[in-house]
């Protein structure tokens, strides 16, 4: 019966593509954010906070902007961005996945996000799958 389960879970459980020794797993804290605007104008936003992608399938995201005054986002009420959700992460395509199960900006709840990542010894970079939303975040591991 316990193997039974045991299996259940691990079958319904998020995975890593390859598994989960992935290059992406660990914690990350966040070193820069840049927002390039429509006239392609490039900003760096001083954001600070974390990334976690868990061994388990798992990712969740903590930042915000020191700036009280600063205008709400997508991702943002108040200056802070939070959520968390299974994440799948295709090594080959250098690409992730996440299923945003909770979140700060209520809206964000049941969304598919697909971003593109780099890792280069121990620096990440994340940018958006679509160019357009003009956003590249860079982190240190932990």
């Amino acid at each position: 019966m316990i193997t039974l389960m045991a299996l259940t879970l691990a079958a319904s459980s998020p995975a890593f593509a390859d598994d989960s020794k992935s290059a992406i797993t660990g914690t990350w804290r966040m070193t820069s954010l840049h927002v390039t605007d429509a006239s392609g104008k490039q900003t760096e936003i001083p954001y600070s906070g974390q990334v976690i992608f868990s061994q388990g399938g798992t990712l969740s995201v903590q930042a915000m902007n020191p700036d009280a005054a600063a205008e709400p986002t997508p991702y943002t009420a108040n200056g802070y961005e939070a959520y968390y959700g299974p994440v799948e992460v295709d090594e080959a395509k250098k690409t992730f996945a996440i299923m945003v199960e909770s979140s700060l900006v209520r809206n964000l709840i049941g969304q598919r996000m697909e971003r593109r990542f780099e890792v280069d010894d121990d620096q990440l970079t994340i940018k958006p799958a679509d160019p357009k939303e003009g956003w590249r975040v860079t982190y240190e591991r932990l």
